[in-house]
């Protein structure tokens, strides 16, 4: 008897682990998209820095991911719970902010007056403290990535909704860790691109130093990339954000995808490329209103 117990309780912890898996696999699979996001924001907002202090600010960013994520989980777990209303203003509130933080980049060498002339003083002030530069991209970078966290997290939850508590907080842990390990892992790979490229230039082999001569010519390449990709993807994840938590809109952006796919030839190439754009287009009309509010009150309160 004590034999055939253990055995139906090993079945169903077995049973258990399965369907974890499988709902770990399908959250996976709906937050790659972000994931992609994640990894050219994080790694755009890291360049800059130097050699040796690379590794350090990708471990302090991470651990910074870790600490959003370990408020992040108990917080959606409680929201969806008690308050499950709340998350959709909460994640169109760090939508908007990335929306934002991509115009004002684009914005920044467009803006003058006395809040650009603080603004360039600020930099330089930062260019000539190495740490204070240092210290002002790990806050820039753990804050996007708190956004970043929250859809991914929001994402991931609404796959296991209909699961047991238990199996919620073990599927969205695992995924918590498993994709911040992953993201900053690449993000220290591509940072260290330049490194590994001179390092197999020296070597004695041929094919090491070409494979270093290609690795040394694409790693500048490759962070101009990222830094334009990571722009982009503040206003397509932000807007997208956005757009999602407006029925009205999102409805409109899935007729144009719609009536993009009925477009003979070009269809296959027009249903994703629309919605992408659209949602963009959003972002940047959002960032630019908020950077113009925030411009407004700031002369407001530069009078008062």
């Amino acid at each position: 008897m004590a034999g055939t117990s253990l055995l139906a309780l090993l079945d169903d912890i077995a049973s258990i682990l399965d369907d974890v898996a499988l709902m770990s696999k399908v959250a996976a699979r709906k937050t790659a998209g972000v994931l992609g996001d994640d990894l050219a924001l994080n790694a755009q907002q890291l360049i800059g820095l130097r050699a040796e202090r690379e590794l350090p600010v990708v471990w302090a960013v991470g651990v910074g991911s870790l600490k959003n994520k370990a408020i992040l989980v108990p917080a959606a777990l409680a929201i969806s719970a008690w308050a499950p209303w709340g998350i959709t203003p909460l994640l169109m509130a760090g939508g908007a902010y990335l929306c934002y933080e991509g115009v004002e980049k684009l914005a920044q060498p467009l803006l003058h007056g006395a809040a650009h002339e603080e603004d360039a003083t600020a930099a330089a002030a930062d260019e000539a403290d190495p740490a204070a530069l240092e210290r002002a991209k790990i806050q820039g970078a753990i804050r996007t990535d708190f956004v970043l966290s929250s859809e991914i997290i929001v994402i991931a939850l609404g796959t296991v909704a209909q699961a047991s508590f238990g199996q919620q907080v073990v599927v969205l842990t695992g995924i918590a860790v498993v994709m911040t390990v992953g993201v900053y892992g690449i993000v220290a790979a591509i940072v260290k691109l330049d490194d590994a490229g001179l390092y197999l230039s020296r070597r004695g082999g041929a094919v090491a130093r070409a494979i270093g001569g290609v690795l040394l010519t694409a790693a500048p390449k490759l962070m101009k990339l990222l830094s334009v990709v990571g722009t982009v993807a503040m206003f397509t994840v932000g807007g997208g954000i956005l757009t999602h938590g407006l029925p009205a809109l999102a409805a409109w952006i899935e007729a144009a995808a719609h009536a993009g796919a009925a477009t003979p030839l070009a269809g296959p190439l027009l249903a994703p490329a629309i919605p992408v754009a659209l949602e963009a287009l959003a972002g940047v009309a959002a960032g630019a209103l908020v950077l113009a509010a925030g411009q407004v009150l700031r002369r407001f309160k530069r009078r008062s």
